[in-house]
């Protein structure tokens, strides 16, 4: 799972451009740059992120179907490539909520997120006391460590020999869902923080009260 995610952030990255000209191709998203989602009705955003973590489930219950097959015996290449589709899932719900990861700074909040996906808590004093190149491997043993435990509870049906295709689809499927289903919170809560912050700007701006917040 380590050398999964590892690999899965290094070399399968999503491209930002190429995944702007699908936003807009694929799921008719009008706008010029990632800037521009925060001008969209949340409900819109939202949208897009169900469809992007839907998409992923897809993808790794097909994966896990056919690695099922073998069993215990391809677990290690499932689990490369659920990492994969995994990784790429939470970077594609990054990029949508308008969070690029070009900096340090950008690269180690969408680590975050991926931890806050595996249900693992990843301390601000921590990152504030490291520079990103030492704190993404230790955040990415901890994650593999929480998603090796979901493994060892989860895939022991996968010994079963004609029922671990279907097994292993179920699980890469719900797998993929749960962590998605995270991750979008964790950018969602950040973008309608953003959100909020701008319009309280605005709004001092013209010298008129802030509105309430909110995080709905």
């Amino acid at each position: 799972m380590v050398k999964g995610l590892t690999r899965a952030y290094s070399t399968v990255r999503v491209d930002p451009a190429k995944f702007l000209l699908q936003l807009r191709a694929a799921y008719r998203v009008p706008i010029s740059g990632y800037h521009g989602v925060y001008s969209l009705e949340i409900g819109e955003v939202d949208a897009v992120a169900d469809s992007i973590i839907r998409s992923g489930m897809k993808l790794a219950a097909v994966e896990g179907a056919g690695f099922g097959l073998g069993g215990l015996i391809t677990i290690v290449p499932d689990l490369g490539i659920l990492s994969a589709i995994t990784m790429r899932t939470i970077q594609k719900l990054s990029l949508l909520y308008g969070f690029e990861f070009n900096t340090d700074d950008e690269v180690a909040e969408l680590w975050i997120a991926a931890a806050s996906a595996a249900g693992v808590d990843i301390s601000r004093e921590l990152l504030e006391k490291e520079v990103v190149n030492k704190f993404v491997p230790r955040v990415i043993q901890r994650i593999a460590a929480r998603a090796s435990t979901e493994v060892v509870e989860k895939w022991a049906g996968r010994v079963i020999p004609l029922a671990s295709s279907a097994i292993g689809a179920a699980l890469n499927y719900w797998f993929v869902r749960a962590w998605g289903e995270r991750a979008k919170l964790h950018f969602r809560q950040r973008h309608l923080l953003l959100r909020q912050r701008a319009q309280q700007e605005a709004w001092a701006a013209q010298g008129q009260p802030s509105l309430p917040t909110t995080t709905n």
